[in-house]
């Protein structure tokens, strides 16, 4: 990156150091795992920030957390978003952001911007039913997400397991996919966001409709308990 200082003082490497600094406990984070915020300052400042202030990095730190909101995204718990942050400085971020994460660029351009409850308008008054216009030309929106690694033979196992039946609701697969087999997702009981395994001990092979009533339904808990009382193989993790 270029070193040249912008506005604020800071020059992009400084800034890039940043922004490596809060992904490594971002991710640390997301995965469970413990870190000192202490700890990843001094670190900073024994290094490519050694002539910035504690409080400094501090609210450089926060100023990620408010580019993080805007994107929509889950920022460190431990960093409260910067109330009012440039949109020069937010741009710069967003570009060390879009680089770090393998982004398209045009994320360094385009923000999710949630508005605080003072701002949002007061729900609308029952009107007339009309047929919306609809969006002729979408435009494309660009997220970050976290993936997890799976082992493919594990997959394999649970749908052959399920030898094409869902194994939430007992009914044949809806239909026969590209690869000529019954089509059955795999779910794991215990989300892999939740620290679950992927193994067959905790994996069951779902229509797409059961698959997202174990996400999204009113009675998913109930019907998660419902699987480990009927598929022998599960184990509660």
């Amino acid at each position: 990156m270029d070193t040249k200082k912008a506005t604020t003082g800071w020059s992009d490497n400084e800034l890039e150091a940043s922004v490596e600094a809060y992904l490594k406990m971002w991710t640390l984070e997301k995965s469970g795992q413990t870190f000192k915020k202490s700890d990843e300052n001094r670190l900073l400042r024994e290094g490519p920030l050694h002539q910035r202030s504690v409080s400094s990095i501090e609210y450089r730190m926060q100023n990620i957390s408010a580019v993080f909101e805007q994107l929509g995204l889950q920022r460190i718990t431990g960093y409260m978003p910067a109330k009012n942050i440039g949109a020069g400085v937010s741009e710069r971020i967003r570009k060390v952001l879009a680089a770090k994460l393998d982004l398209p660029a045009q994320i360094a351009t385009s923000t999710v911007v949630k508005p605080s409850p003072a701002e949002r308008p007061a729900a609308p008054k029952p009107a007339i039913q009309i047929e919306p216009n609809g969006i002729l030309n979408p435009r494309q929106l660009f997220t970050i997400s976290i993936s997890f690694a799976r082992a493919l033979h594990v997959r394999k196992q649970v749908q052959q397991l399920a030898g094409g039946i869902c194994e939430g609701c007992d009914k044949p697969a809806p239909f026969v996919g590209e690869d000529g087999r019954p089509f059955l997702e795999v779910h794991h009981v215990k989300h892999l966001a939740q620290k679950g395994s992927d193994r067959i001990t905790n994996a069951v092979a779902l229509c797409p409709n059961c698959h997202q009533r174990c996400h999204r339904s009113s009675d998913r808990e109930a019907f998660t308990e419902g699987l480990y009382a009927k598929i022998g193989r599960l184990a509660r993790e």
